[in-house]
């Protein structure tokens, strides 16, 4: 039974096999969540953010049981919480377009990378699942602004009409 929970957890973690990429996991963990992004546009907001919150929570749940399975704390291979993060930065934009989600992609990314404050302060002091998810989460929030800036004075909808 446990073998079969900590591969599911694993599983969650990596985002289904994403966080195993020898080159930028975390970078393979966003991609892959642009076309659940998608996926998800049709969605009410309410509904979305549902979603979210779900993802959210079991991917605290994963990354701390993977983590303890691995014996590591916050293993590149880890990469549900990029999948929070992004879906959080692309929560108040059309996620049915592909210059949002490639905007939202670059913006993310830059943020978790980056890791301004307090982003860097949740990576550095918070522990278990919940430090590995709520830092991504947290640049998913300031990208989420960006992007709303972003879409408010137009450059969303300039990029979009090229």
């Amino acid at each position: 039974m446990f073998r079969t929970v900590n591969a599911v957890a694993k599983a969650i973690a990596t985002a289904l096999g994403a966080g195993y990429s020898p080159i930028a996991p975390g970078t393979c963990g966003t991609a892959v969540t642009v076309p659940l992004a998608f996926a998800l546009a049709p969605l009410p907001l309410w509904q979305y953010v549902l979603v979210l919150i779900a993802i959210t929570a079991v991917g605290i749940w994963a990354a701390d049981r993977a983590d303890r399975v691995w014996g590591t704390h916050d293993t590149g291979r880890i990469v549900i919480d990029e999948v929070a993060g992004y879906l959080t930065t692309m929560t108040l934009v059309d996620r049915g377009h592909w210059a949002p989600l490639v905007v939202g992609f670059v913006v993310f990314r830059a943020l978790d990378i980056a890791k301004p404050p307090p982003i860097r302060w949740l990576d550095r002091h918070v522990g278990g699942g919940f430090g590995v998810v709520i830092d991504d989460v947290a640049a998913g929030l300031v990208g989420m602004v960006i992007m709303v800036a972003l879409d408010r004075f137009g450059a969303l909808a300039q990029l979009a009409a090229l």
